[in-house]
């Protein structure tokens, strides 16, 4: 399949740079799943097509303040640097610019040597592995000097730190937001508990796969960086006990449809689990885990469209997005919202 087929045209205006002052207040474009139909609303009317009985899935990872910038301490030369994922005790894989100025056994120093890491690990693309030396606890060093590692189409300061994260982020780890969920506060998630809709976390850690574009030409020969992720006996119970009461399971965002997917694949159930998953969903594959998706609008050609697309039809997600386009949402990060499920009959017809 040719990537070009994910393809849309987006004014760059579009492209959300600074969140909302209120988090409901986004937009969100509802799609059926299985006709396409349409329709324009808020995301605080997200409970309205929720029904009492359904689960709603979220991703209660955390993002660290993981970009952090440093000088070679032989030469003061500036180097930049993005944590991905933590490989051993304060040894991590990070994406570093310029690469080429950073080998093995190069020292860096950050805050004037309150925190310092030393190479000890070359690898593709880019990518370094760090060793840490500091005084105290690692992540107060990060909070201390740590930037959040905003997408690269971002190009205004984030004013408060917390904006990049859910309301309900609980677990570190993220080099990036899940950012279905940025739109949700703790009162309307306390209403949507009190509607009967059950809320159930995991923990997928976002990490390489969401800066790296796809460079090849047909789909199929893409391939996907490895994220680790959590699923508790707790929630994989809640799950089984919504599917058997003929319940709904709503993912929020592309991280905690793929965890679920992964999941059910690898146990042929809800079930307790932890790893790591590098699974890469696109149209002709077959969803066993959710019935919903709720989720932001993604760049072109993305694997993300990919698997929204995958979920649906593609003819129905891209005249969904030639529709938020002619109607000026939001897009991205910090953008609005999708939500697509069948509103009513049997809600995983149409996989």
């Amino acid at each position: 399949m040719d990537v070009s087929a994910f393809d849309y045209e987006l004014p760059e205006e579009l492209i959300a740079q600074t969140p909302l002052k209120n988090r409901e207040e986004s937009r969100l474009l509802v799609m059926e799943r299985t006709t396409g139909d349409l329709s324009h609303q808020t995301f605080s009317s997200v409970i309205d097509h929720l029904n009492p009985g359904d689960a709603l899935v979220l991703n209660d990872t955390k993002v660290i303040p993981a970009r952090l910038f440093g000088i070679k301490k032989e030469t003061g030369a500036k180097i930049e640097v993005l944590l991905l994922k933590e490989q051993d005790d304060h040894v991590w894989e990070a994406l570093v610019k310029p690469a080429k100025r950073l080998k093995k056994g190069t020292v860096i120093s950050f805050g004037e040597g309150v925190l310092q890491a030393e190479c000890t690990g070359e690898l593709p693309e880019g990518r370094r592995l760090l060793r840490f030396s500091f005084d105290g606890v690692f992540h107060e060093r990060l909070d201390d000097l740590g930037e959040m590692p905003l997408p690269p189409y971002i190009q205004e300061q984030l004013d408060e730190k917390d904006r990049y994260q859910t309301v309900y982020a609980a677990n570190r780890g993220s080099a990036a937001a899940p950012t279905a969920g940025l739109h949700f506060t703790p009162d309307l998630l306390e209403k949507i508990r009190a509607k009967g809709i059950r809320t159930v976390f995991l923990t997928l850690h976002v990490g390489l796969g969401t800066f790296r574009p796809v460079s090849v030409d047909t789909v199929e020969d893409h391939t996907m960086h490895a994220e680790f992720y959590q699923f508790s006996e707790a929630s994989a119970r809640a799950l089984r006990e919504t599917r058997a009461r003929g319940g709904r399971i709503i993912a929020v965002g592309t991280t905690s449809a793929r965890t679920l997917e992964t999941i059910v694949r690898d146990h042929d159930d809800f079930a307790a689990a932890s790893g790591w998953t590098d699974i890469f969903i696109y149209p002709g594959y077959r969803f066993q885990g959710i019935d919903g998706l709720l989720t932001n609008f993604h760049l072109p050609k993305s694997t993300l469209v990919m698997l929204v697309s995958a979920f649906s039809k593609r003819e129905f997600v891209l005249d969904a997005y030639r529709e938020a386009v002619r109607e000026r949402y939001r897009f991205f990060s910090f953008g609005d919202a999708m939500l697509i499920a069948n509103q009513s009959g049997d809600s995983r017809k149409g996989e």
